[in-house]
């Protein structure tokens, strides 16, 4: 039989220790020889219980069983802790007799240790977060997803109710804080706002749980949860971008919209003052995902998780000096600020792009996109029809297969109602294609009537020297969803009808 610890045991176990610890509100994590191991407290909170030697090594498997994928690097095992809280061992992760003399008195998640310079959250600081890396960020998190797995129907994980619960909560905790009279009202609006938004999006919460867009998620996705680590656990500068410590206390938190995921980054990012860089995350996870339609709620998540980094800000400013809280209060506000941003948002429109092969259509788009435009390829949404991945080559001759006419109507239909999907999400939407014929852009002409927004063509040119060679360097470089050749270029300028004068005057 397993003797529960009394309230000082843990506390005379990693004194014991005598190892260098930091320590949260849950848990303590130990040093030693290039490896770390995180002992739960034996607390309970309203999101978990860790009162139990039993319920502590589950979670400890848990977070293992979560995480190990994610960073096997990082994540090594769940070791016991024998002997004496005066003189505890922490031993190897070995079948040990529970019912001996050598029976744990505690577990711990067993790590190695890395350099946490490596942290995306040190890295922005030091304004070394590239645009490459970014993209490597959207791509994990996207895969990462497609593999989660997907919510049972019957649970109440994803249901509206419960969605509009958990931003409830937010607002609760931060009743009773002692705030001005501004940042009261403040309050008060966002709180309005979400329960209007939550009734809003009420029909696209029930047809993203019924799609699979409710999965087992990370849950706590932010800069400080995602590190360059090396493949044997070293931050360099050539690691990989690795996802760690996803939720493992309360399934609740991880059991959610991937978009709830996603709005963590991207509210993180943009708290950094990087929009640039929240936009190219966005960007580049929806390019890999296609889940367009989850722009629908995004805004809804990205308030919610504004507002749980608000609670937290609100919580310690109660709990901190007087003296001494100025920082968390500015910070409490930035939070409010950011939230209040989100939920005003400038009038949309509908942009596309025009030119040959090699006159910097995507380089116009990407423009766009860092100030806060949502950008669709026909290259990549061309393929995504044929199941096939951005960066695969379809090896279809000129005029056929991917590139035959029938296709040719059935991308820019695809990309039309894209462009509808995501404006009506409230995005300006930059559609990133050819248009060399005059169907084309009436289709996403009308489309713009439709939607009531306004219309835009960015009209795209260069020397016919400076095509060839641009194409030339894509093509070498293999890196592109493009496909085009030379041979494409030369049919591109010999077949394309240009802009009538009346469209010129929509171009910039």
């Amino acid at each position: 039989m397993r003797e529960e610890p009394r309230d000082d045991d843990q506390r005379r176990l990693i004194e014991a220790l005598h190892l260098p610890c930091v320590e949260t509100h849950i848990s303590y994590v130990l040093f030693d020889r290039g490896f770390a191991y995180k002992i739960k407290k034996a607390v309970q909170f309203p999101f978990l219980d860790f009162r139990t030697l039993a319920a502590r090594e589950f979670f400890c498997r848990e977070e293992l069983r979560l995480n190990r994928p994610l960073a096997p690097s990082l994540y090594l095992d769940v070791v016991p802790i024998t002997g004496t809280f005066d003189a505890p061992v922490i031993g190897p992760a070995i079948p040990l007799d529970r019912h001996g003399a050598d029976h744990p008195i505690e577990f711990a998640v067993k790590m190695r240790e890395f350099d946490q310079d490596g942290l995306l959250s040190r890295v922005i600081a030091r304004d070394e977060l590239t645009s490459e890396r970014v993209d490597e960020l959207a791509s994990a998190v996207a895969a990462f997803h497609e593999r989660a797995a997907g919510v049972d129907e019957g649970t109440q994980y994803g249901e509206p109710r419960a969605i509009l619960e958990d931003a409830r909560q937010n607002f609760v905790a931060m009743s009773a804080a002692d705030v001005d009279v501004a940042d009261r009202g403040e309050l008060e609006r966002l709180a309005a706002w979400t329960e209007q938004e939550a009734a809003r999006q009420t029909p696209a919460f029930i047809a993203r749980k019924a799609d699979g867009f409710v999965r087992e998620c990370h849950g706590d996705l932010h800069l400080g949860n995602i590190a360059l680590v090396g493949l044997d656990g070293a931050e360099r500068p050539g690691g990989k971008v690795t996802l760690f410590d996803r939720i493992e206390f309360n399934p609740a938190m991880r059991w959610i919209d991937v978009m709830n995921d996603v709005a963590f980054v991207v509210m993180d990012l943009r708290d950094r003052n990087r929009p640039d860089l929240a936009a190219k995350f966005l960007n580049a996870y929806l390019t890999r995902s296609g889940d367009y339609d989850g722009l629908a709620v995004l805004p809804f998540y990205i308030v919610y998780r504004a507002m749980v980094r608000a609670k937290v800000s609100c919580l310690r400013v109660e709990q901190t000096a007087a003296d001494a809280r100025a920082p968390l209060v500015a910070e409490f506000r930035a939070y409010l600020n950011l939230a209040r941003r989100e939920t005003t948002r400038t009038a949309p429109a509908l942009v596309i792009t025009h030119g040959v092969s090699g006159t910097g259509k995507s380089t116009r788009a990407q423009a766009l996109v860092d100030n806060g435009a949502v950008a669709i390829r026909s290259d990549v949404e061309r393929k995504r029809l044929f199941q096939l991945p951005p960066d695969s080559r379809s090896h279809s001759s000129l005029g056929a297969g991917l590139y035959s006419a029938d296709m040719d109507r059935h991308t820019y239909q695809r990309l039309a109602s894209l462009a509808r999907t995501i404006v009506r999400a409230g995005y300006t939407v930059v559609v990133d294609a050819a248009f060399l014929k005059r169907w084309q852009r009436d289709l996403l002409r009308t489309t713009a009537r439709e939607l009531g927004v306004r219309f835009v063509i960015a009209d795209c040119s260069a020397p016919p020297a400076v095509l060839r060679e641009r194409v030339m360097q894509r093509l070498d470089r293999g890196d592109d969803a493009s496909e085009a050749t030379l041979d494409v270029l030369a049919s591109q300028l010999a077949g394309e009808e240009p802009l009538t004068a009346e469209e010129l005057q929509l171009s910039t």
